[in-house]
């Protein structure tokens, strides 16, 4: 005699209950050949579902041996045992157990997903199947659309998909009025004609009796195995259909294609959900970019402020150091200094200063202002720029002109916004000068913007303002080329040369622009951080939304295992949908920041500079939130037991 297809031997099966075991399955001992119609029977609590549950690889005997064509099923992985039912199997349940969100055709074609099957190769056979069950014109509708008869006929041809050498069916008519069940056992009927293992499981003795053997069940045992006809001499021999293998990185494609799908799918059906569910990965994301900017932009504001006091510059003061009480008595800077300065190869130009106040007047006007006594070189050292007008010469200084450029705010103050100052005579102190230029105002963050400043001849200040022949400062433009360093050792090397000692000392513009480069970056890195815990926050709402998702989708997470998912199958569906809520939570979360950047900078309240790293690190925050929060849902999804599964509602 041929080995059996399907073999139990001492099989037990118990369940704990309380402090103790219910067993459920005892000494089972059975043999299955291929190609038989066999009913199992018995009544509600008798083990026959749990019988059927352990012939069809869904649940493992507590002990005893199970055999599928010779092979021991006790020993195999999870994902062994998937093959399995790929392969061998086809599941027919009293309650369907379709997808909801699948058209017949899409459930029907599920199992050859996970097999490998090509697209072209799943579609055709899929129709065919339909089409030989009466639904061709169903293809598309989904299972709420059709009633209870055609959905077990959409069961039955997802059974057949791959090929179903061993069909499975639990109370197949037991959801279906008499007319639908009876087409039901004739279509089992003839497959089984055709060479199928059909398996049946029900308590109805009228549908028991389609089948050629019928084994009785009572209480865990088999009380009674008969044969309710003699085989049929003409039946034949199960052909499996002719499957046409795919590579196995397009059946890795089409996997995910199919996670993908049902992902979507998932969103889609719970839309409020998954919007409160990114709403925390939203707010996240949009912090961090905005404050990145926000420290970005800061940092630009103020760069640019210190530019506009003068770019790569060096200060030269007499004395040790700030804070030194001789320093006013060192008068050995001389502006012979700032000329052989000014003659360096390092050096874009240099000025010395000397400063005073005093009271300009001009008519009947009159206020206080400061008078920067300066080098025809000092508006290229800070950069200004003329509004009207020209700056003096080397000719002024040498021949201690009595000419003066001044500020937006001193033009303001004398001459109005309709008199041309150009020309003018204004008054500082007892010194009366001619205005040859007006500068452009300079927006500043540091100092008091509505100070007037004027500037006149370093030499007429030295003159005839302050009576003394040398200079307060020197300050020097590095080249662009030169690093400030280099240019700060050569400047102090000179002056020693020159002085015979160290009585000046060096301030460095590029040392403040350091430093607040690295206080600007520490507080974006610190700003950062705070909002980075909205991040967090929302990879948390994340998990628990996809754990309650785990939980409502049980019994599809069944369905896949039981028609062939590996674990690998539905933990990639659930990480998927994970990372596709956080990555369109990140996606929405930057154009929240571009958009809160554009409304600022449209009214005029600052300027966020947006960088594509801050972006595309956002995204990357998105998809580790995704992969990192959405494992342990993915993990629990996959663990489940497929027969426990399939039993909740």
């Amino acid at each position: 005699m041929n080995q059996p297809l399907l073999r139990l031997q001492g099989l037990r099966r118990e369940f704990p209950s309380g402090e103790g075991t219910v067993v459920v399955l005892d000494d089972v001992n059975l043999d299955i050949q291929a190609g038989e119609m066999v009913a199992i029977v018995g009544q509600s609590g008798s083990g026959k579902s749990t019988l059927m549950n352990i012939l069809g690889c869904l649940d493992r005997p507590s002990a005893g041996s199970y055999r599928v064509a010779g092979r021991e099923t006790g020993q195999l992985e999870p994902d062994e045992l998937a093959a399995l039912r790929r392969e061998h199997f086809g599941f027919i349940f009293q309650r369907y157990h379709l997808l909801g969100d699948l058209s017949a055709t899409g459930n029907v074609e599920v199992p050859a997903v996970y097999a490998g099957l090509p697209g072209g190769a799943r579609h055709q056979r899929s129709r065919e199947l339909l089409a030989r069950l009466g639904l061709a014109d169903r293809t598309t509708h989904r299972p709420g659309q059709l009633s209870g008869g055609q959905q077990q006929r959409v069961s039955i041809a997802r059974a057949l998909m791959n090929g179903g050498a061993v069909i499975l069916a639990d109370e197949p008519t037991g959801a279906l009025d008499s007319r639908s069940g009876e087409e039901v056992m004739k279509i089992l009927g003839e497959l089984n004609a055709e060479g199928h293992t059909i398996v049946i499981v029900t308590h109805d003795m009228a549908v028991a009796a389609h089948a050629r053997r019928i084994i009785e069940i009572h209480d865990g045992r088999i009380v009674a195995d008969r044969r309710n006809a003699e085989e049929d001499p003409a039946a034949r021999a199960y052909q499996p259909p002719p499957r046409a293998k795919g590579s196995s990185l397009l059946a890795a494609r089409d996997r995910f294609a199919e996670a993908f799908r049902m992902a979507l799918l998932a969103m889609n059906s719970h839309r409020l959900r998954t919007f409160l569910t990114m709403l925390g990965i939203i707010i996240g994301i949009a912090s961090v970019v905005s404050v990145v900017a926000l420290g970005a932009g800061a940092q630009k504001k103020i760069l640019t402020d210190i530019a506009s006091l003068g770019t790569n510059t060096i200060e030269i003061y007499p004395g040790s150091g700030f804070g030194d009480l001789r320093s006013a008595r060192v008068q050995t800077l001389k502006a012979t200094d700032a000329l052989a300065l000014a003659s360096q190869s390092y050096v874009d130009s240099a000025t010395p200063s000397v400063s005073t106040s005093v009271t300009a007047m001009y008519r009947d006007k009159m206020a206080t202002a400061s008078v920067a006594g300066v080098g025809e070189q000092y508006f290229r050292v800070k950069g200004l720029k003329l509004a009207r007008g020209r700056f003096f010469d080397q000719t002024s200084v040498e021949g201690l002109q009595q000419v003066v450029v001044i500020d937006e705010n001193t033009r303001k103050t004398f001459f109005g916004d309709k008199a041309d100052p150009v020309g003018q005579i204004i008054l500082l102190g007892n010194v009366p000068a001619r205005v040859v230029a007006v500068t452009k105002k300079q927006t500043s963050g540091f100092g008091d913007n509505s100070s007037l400043n004027v500037w006149v001849p370093y030499t007429t200040a030295m003159a005839r303002m302050l009576g003394q022949a040398y200079v307060s400062s020197i300050t020097v433009r590095v080249a662009d080329a030169t690093p400030m360093s280099a240019a700060e050792q050569a400047i102090s090397r000179l002056l020693k040369l020159r002085h015979g000692m160290q009585d000046f000392y060096l301030n460095n513009s590029a040392q403040i622009r350091e430093t607040i480069e690295q206080t600007t970056r520490t507080m974006t890195l610190m700003i950062g951080s705070i909002a980075a815990i909205a991040l967090v926050v929302g990879g948390i709402g994340v998990m628990n939304i996809m754990l309650v998702s785990v939980t409502e989708r049980t019994r599809e997470i069944g369905v896949r295992m039981a028609v062939g998912a590996r674990r690998s199958d539905i933990m990639q569906q659930f990480l998927i949908e994970s990372v596709l809520v956080c990555l369109l939570g990140g996606t929405l979360g930057v154009l929240l920041a571009l958009g809160l950047g554009w409304v600022l900078e449209s009214t005029g309240i600052f300027t966020l500079v947006f960088s594509l790293t801050s972006i595309i690190v956002a995204f990357t925050c998105s998809s580790l939130i995704g992969i990192v929060f959405g494992y342990l849902p993915a993990r629990n999804a996959a663990q489940l037991d497929p027969v426990e599964a399939l039993v909740r509602e």
